[in-house]
């Protein structure tokens, strides 16, 4: 009877794990989330602490938190931080509100869409590295260079997915407007621009990643600050430990700001029932 019993809850709860686009309990979630980044850490404190890789490779985990904590301590992690974050809030900013309108404008009328659509998908499959010696040649190696290279990384791909975004507005909310004798920037500021609002939030939360991408890769090639510019300058001296710490530095920043992200739009849009 017990038997029976487990292996019905078990089923239950195979079944609720994996169905197609059924949402998880939020403690189910967390639960699964950490489990996950546990087993990765006590892998990594396995092969290291073991002998499986060697330090010079891959340090212990030890060693890198003894190295952050020293980094800390003497103020260079902090510095390093604040130099990085600072670029790409105000480069990412920047690329956002330019973007918004300029994609919101193109995805509502097609004279707009056949002016920047052609241009942008031109533009987008460029890569962005080659960019980088004209940056420094044209701003030097200051914070301007760098905010170029973020925005040049970001902006393009937003566009479009802006563009994407205003253009699955459903028509039916369009015409309603229209039939209730509204004009045509009234439509646009009262009824496209909110229903559209929730999907270029998640645009904008998905392009943060490749701006803190394209961050790293400027202060790797120009820089005197920031966590791109530490990595660099420990590679030259086989300081692993500090390359590791760094790197797992650059994924905690970007794990708060994207969740900092969906809470955001959680908040700012309850009228859309996919945020909830």
């Amino acid at each position: 009877m017990t038997t029976s019993r487990f292996s019905k809850t078990s089923k239950h709860t195979s079944q609720r794990l994996f169905t197609i686009g059924r949402p998880l309990a939020r403690q189910t979630m967390l639960m699964i989330t950490i489990s996950v980044f546990g087993l990765l850490f006590i892998a990594w404190w396995f092969a290291t602490t073991y002998g499986f890789i060697q330090p010079i490779f891959i340090p212990s985990p030890q060693a890198v938190w003894q190295r952050l904590i020293v980094l800390l301590e003497n103020g260079t992690l902090i510095s390093d931080i604040q130099a990085s974050v600072y670029r790409i809030m105000v480069a990412f900013v920047i690329s956002s509100i330019m973007s918004i309108i300029i994609g919101v404008l193109a995805g509502c009328f097609s004279v707009g869409r056949a002016i920047v659509e052609p241009l942008v998908d031109f533009i987008r499959y460029m890569p962005v590295v080659a960019f980088v010696p004209l940056t420094i040649l044209w701003f030097g190696t200051g914070d301007e260079q760098k905010f170029i290279i973020i925005w040049i990384g970001t902006f393009f791909q937003q566009v479009l997915m802006v563009i994407d975004a205003t253009k699955r507005v459903p028509p039916d909310f369009v015409g309603l407007g229209r039939t209730l004798g509204m004009s045509e920037s009234k439509i646009l500021f009262k009824i496209v621009i909110p229903s559209a609002l929730p999907a270029i939030w998640d645009t904008l939360r998905i392009s943060l990643g490749w701006a803190w991408t394209w961050l790293v890769v400027a202060e790797l090639v120009a820089a005197t600050s920031g966590l791109g510019y530490r990595i660099l300058l420990s590679q030259r001296y086989f300081q692993t430990d500090t390359i590791i710490g760094y790197i797992l530095i650059l994924g905690l920043l970007g794990l708060v700001t994207d969740q900092v992200m969906r809470f955001l739009e959680k908040v700012l849009f309850r009228y859309n029932m996919r945020s909830k």
